[in-house]
């Protein structure tokens, strides 16, 4: 079937109009007009037009389950800011054996939120994949001990099960353990962690990993007091290295870039209303979460840390979204320093700034 876009639309919208006008002119002595609608006949011609275009389906995979994380994504749908783009959006849930570049690359999904670290990991391994907008500007990562566990230093993980996300959010726990002179490999049992803190309660783990914005305040929402804790922000260790970015296929992007466009477009301008609009965005993400697997409280908590992630102070909303080169060449250096990847990537092939700009154009 043949898709007629917009300006076919109204090319076979206004040659119709011809006709008509045409028809009804032949039996008179008066020339038929050949003036095109104007005013508010012109404005429901586009309307009409733009109505029957067809929407472009995208793919947005999201590297966890649906939750304030993925604010700006969910609000977006909600409010029609994808539409608006001409966009039918499917937002893909993830979980801690899904791989997002894997779901990219392999065309399940066309754009894919994963961290900065993990897609250059990926690209050292041959993955094609470009990042076209930065959505969280620093670590977000804790390390999380019980005081009675005595781990007051790193040191002292030596022989610990240590938790540690797969899939693309291992790499800052394996730079932590560098930094800290301990090998992963040897010096401590790495165990797999799920998408609750339940190992953390049932002392399955010495040591959780967490984010600030979620699994963290999890913790002291069970009641553990923040005295009862040691805390390791990786920030702070040096290892905090850009987290949730937007990544798509390079073959995709060329074909689609257009869409890319429109597609970040609606997205920066969903983060910019859940943070202004807190309450409300927070409604919009309860009614995606899994039943039961979350509260609002909770919710709240998460997109409040999170604003603070994508527009930190001093942040406009113009640049949310945007790639701050120090934060992106510390990346890089962390991952070089601690054998993430082998060789200097080539930024100006992994990162296209160019659609985010173009996406800020009126």
């Amino acid at each position: 079937m043949i898709k007629r876009n917009r300006r076919t639309s109204l090319a076979m919208m206004a040659m119709a109009w011809l006709l008509l006008l045409a028809a009804c002119g032949g039996g008179g002595s008066e020339p038929a007009s050949t003036q095109m609608p104007t005013g508010s006949e012109g404005a429901a011609v586009e309307e009409t037009a733009a109505a029957e275009a067809p929407l472009t389906k995208v793919k947005i995979q999201l590297k966890w389950v649906p939750q304030a994380q993925f604010a700006g994504i969910f609000v977006a749908k909600e409010k029609g800011f994808y539409e608006q783009e001409g966009l039918d959006v499917e937002i893909i849930p993830g979980g801690p054996d899904v791989v997002i570049e894997q779901q990219v690359v392999n065309g399940a999904a066309d754009i894919g939120v994963t961290s900065f670290d993990s897609l250059l990991v990926n690209r050292a391994n041959g993955l094609p994949l470009v990042s076209v907008a930065q959505l969280i500007q620093k670590s977000s990562y804790r390390f999380v001990a019980d005081k009675a566990s005595g781990i007051d230093e790193p040191a002292k993980m030596k022989g610990k099960k240590v938790g540690m996300w797969t899939g693309s959010q291992q790499f800052q726990v394996l730079a932590f353990m560098e930094k800290n002179g301990l090998d992963p490999k040897k010096d401590v049992e790495l165990v797999k962690q799920g998408f609750t803190m339940d190992q953390f309660f049932n002392k399955q783990l010495d040591v959780a990993v967490s984010t600030i914005y979620n699994e963290y305040h999890v913790v002291l929402e069970s009641g553990v007091k923040e005295d009862d804790l040691y805390v390791y922000d990786f920030e702070d260790a040096g290892v905090g290295m850009l987290e949730d970015t937007l990544v798509v296929k390079e073959e995709w992007l060329k074909k689609n870039r257009e869409t890319a466009v429109k597609a970040i477009r609606a997205t920066m301008k969903g983060w910019n209303y859940a943070i202004a609009n807190q309450p409300e965005s927070v409604d919009i993400i309860m009614k995606a979460v899994t039943e039961g697997s979350t509260t609002k409280e909770h919710q709240t908590t998460m997109l409040m840390e999170m604003a603070k992630l994508v527009k930190p102070e001093g942040f406009t909303e113009a640049q949310v979204g945007s790639f701050v080169d120090e934060a992106v060449q510390r990346t890089v250096d962390i991952s070089l320093k601690y054998g993430l990847i082998k060789k200097e990537p080539d930024l100006a092939v992994a990162v296209d700034k160019t659609i985010l700009a173009d996406a800020a154009k009126p």
